[in-house]
């Protein structure tokens, strides 16, 4: 097998937190439970997504969820992946994210983002029309915020005079931020900020991103010394026998992807067309990696060498895979972080 290329392989974790079938309360104690183990098993850190009104995500203010997090851990990183800006007044935005900060003692990863879903946002009275221009400026007046001292915006969305900013975050100048990038056209303005990212899609599709990012970032004035974490998200089940963990892969996705059409078939909007239609499909797309570990050790190095990326978001729970299946799964992937010759790492 080929090695990496440049850089090794830091794991990290990615959760919908979707519709597992058991009681809400149930669910969230043992999503915390996992993510005990992710700290224990060094894991570099967790990202949760937000939804609303739909069971694709059953966590939709992550940051409330987080703050458990912060409590429940000791090393692990974490962050939301995204942060749908537009559902935040910015000043409300920044001081969740400060505290968040200071509750982890600088464990914060910072991932903000649009949203895919017109649908989620104009429950809350959010015109998708305007929804990226309101966006940028939110992110702009937070980012503006994280220099501290008194704020002063005049725009089209917002007007804030003379705001005194008495919180600040623990990470200076600021936590590490997160875009989901995945056009190349996208790329630029990450690598200009010096923005992680996170790509869903193909190794072949998300390389295009990951070349143009690296292609923009060594033409422009980001810190060279700076090492941005470039990742992709592959759902992954690990078990004894490759039959067994394609048999619960399978269950769990067709649950996670009933979960994740559930708001597209209510409002009649159709589906995106990189959504994997069935699990062998996702399969195919590289969506989902099932099988023994060392499978899923040469398909995860394969995808990430083809892809370009130096980041793997392993998304362990999903569906209604049983917590003992997900943590055995981060369990075999964590022992490929501990192999001699692996070319995986503890971050």
């Amino acid at each position: 097998m080929r090695k990496l290329s440049s850089q090794k392989l830091t794991l990290g974790v990615f959760d919908h937190l979707d519709d597992a079938g058991v009681d809400i309360s149930r669910q969230y104690e043992a999503r915390l439970s996992l993510v005990e183990a992710y700290d224990q098993l060094g894991f570099h850190a967790y990202h949760v997504a937000e939804h609303h009104c739909t069971p694709h995500g059953m966590a939709p203010s992550p940051n409330m969820f987080l703050a458990s997090v912060a409590q429940r851990t000791k090393r692990l990183r974490f962050g939301p992946l995204l942060m749908l800006l537009n559902l935040y007044h910015p000043l409300r935005a920044f001081e969740e994210i400060c505290m968040l900060d200071h509750l982890s003692r600088g464990r914060l990863e910072m991932g903000i983002g649009l949203g895919a879903l017109s649908d989620e946002l104009g429950y809350f009275g959010v015109d998708w029309k305007s929804a990226r221009e309101r966006y940028v400026e939110i992110s702009e007046i937070i980012m503006e915020a994280m220099k501290g001292g008194t704020l002063v915006h005049h725009g089209r969305f917002f007007e804030l005079n003379g705001v005194p900013l008495t919180v600040a975050p623990y990470q200076r100048p600021h936590p590490p931020m997160w875009l989901g990038v995945n056009r190349p056209e996208s790329a630029a303005w990450a690598a200009d900020n010096g923005a992680n990212v996170a790509s869903v899609g193909p190794a072949s599709s998300v390389r295009k991103v990951t070349d143009a990012y690296r292609m923009h970032r060594a033409n422009g004035a980001a810190p060279a010394s700076a090492r941005p974490l470039l990742g992709m998200v592959r759902m992954v089940v690990v078990a004894k026998s490759e039959a067994s963990a394609r048999q619960m892969a399978a269950s769990a996705y067709e649950r996670w992807l009933k979960s994740f059409k559930f708001l597209y078939e209510r409002n009649g909007t159709p589906t995106p067309p990189f959504l994997p239609a069935s699990f062998d499909a996702a399969i195919q797309s590289e969506l989902c990696v099932a099988g023994t570990e060392a499978s899923v050790r040469n398909a995860l190095l394969r995808q990430a060498e083809e892809a370009g990326v130096n980041y793997m978001l392993c998304q362990f729970a999903f569906g209604d895979l049983p917590v003992e299946a997900s943590l055995y799964s981060a369990k075999a992937v964590q022992s490929l972080m501990m192999a001699d010759d692996s070319e995986l790492v503890r971050a």
